[in-house]
């Protein structure tokens, strides 16, 4: 993406459930402060947007039965996810990480949610559908109407490029409703995250994880098929396993839509 110099360097992906009975509250607490003041206002994070699984959409899910991202498997309904400029994540992670802790002593945290999967990834790549397409930095502002998580292991001797290029051969995205899929690999939980004032939830995942994000088109739960239909073409190539995955719809900013449709 030649005209779009703004890079990505790495991703916050935090996947969270609130307590039964607090759904709204934290719904409201996450877009009203804690998008904003935990992430947005920090230096160098450039954009930011929330997905949620509604009981119908976890149903969908994917998993090889080892309780990997999600544990069980139907745990975490809320995704944020951001993304940081290249080059800038050292100052924007030291910055988050006082952040956090700052405000959680200043009572502006929320002690009725549970961390699913909470991770900082690095980017890798993006394969795209169409010949020209919304570049990845533009991808959380766009407006999709939802998204897919796809965890793999990848087998051994298959390496991160080697995955991507799999992805992206010819015909793979060429039709169907998933826009784009990005990879991401996980960082190992490092000095601000392993004293993150909660439970950041599943492991990491080790260096032989690829998570993958699918910017899908249309109806989340007819787009979905294409995504499963991907996974299961991961599976029958001996490229890898894949651990977890599963589809997410975008949340109506300012509003508790979806809330009372988690469980």
């Amino acid at each position: 993406m030649d005209d779009c110099p703004i890079e990505i360097g790495s991703m916050l992906l935090t996947l969270v459930d609130p307590n039964e009975g607090s759904e709204v509250a934290y719904n409201r607490w996450y877009e009203r402060d804690h998008f904003y003041a935990g992430c947005m206002v920090g230096p160098w994070l450039f954009a930011g947007s929330r997905w949620v699984a509604t009981r119908e959409l976890k149903d969908l899910r994917l998993s090889d039965g080892r309780g990997e991202v999600a544990d069980p498997v139907d745990a975490g309904s809320y995704v944020a996810i951001y993304w940081v400029h290249a080059g800038k994540e050292e100052e924007h992670w030291k910055w988050a990480g006082e952040q956090v802790h700052w405000l959680y002593s200043n009572g502006r945290g929320f002690s009725e949610r549970t961390h699913a999967h909470t991770v900082i990834f690095d980017y890798v790549t993006t394969a795209y559908r169409d010949e020209d397409p919304i570049p990845i930095q533009l991808a959380l502002d766009h407006g999709y109407s939802g998204i897919a998580m796809v965890a793999t292991d990848r087998a051994e001797g298959v390496s991160e490029r080697d995955f991507a290029a799999w992805t992206a051969e010819s015909g793979r995205l060429a039709t169907g409703s998933i826009a784009s899929i990005s990879s991401w690999r996980p960082q190992p939980r490092n000095e601000i995250t392993a004293n993150a004032p909660m439970d950041l939830g599943t492991g990491t995942g080790g260096p032989e994880r690829t998570m993958q994000l699918a910017f899908l088109e249309g109806e989340t739960r007819s787009a979905w098929d294409d995504v499963r239909r991907y996974a299961e073409a991961i599976d029958a190539s001996g490229k890898g396993r894949v651990c977890f995955a599963g589809p997410f719809h975008k949340t109506v900013v300012g509003t508790n839509e979806y809330a009372d449709r988690l469980w």
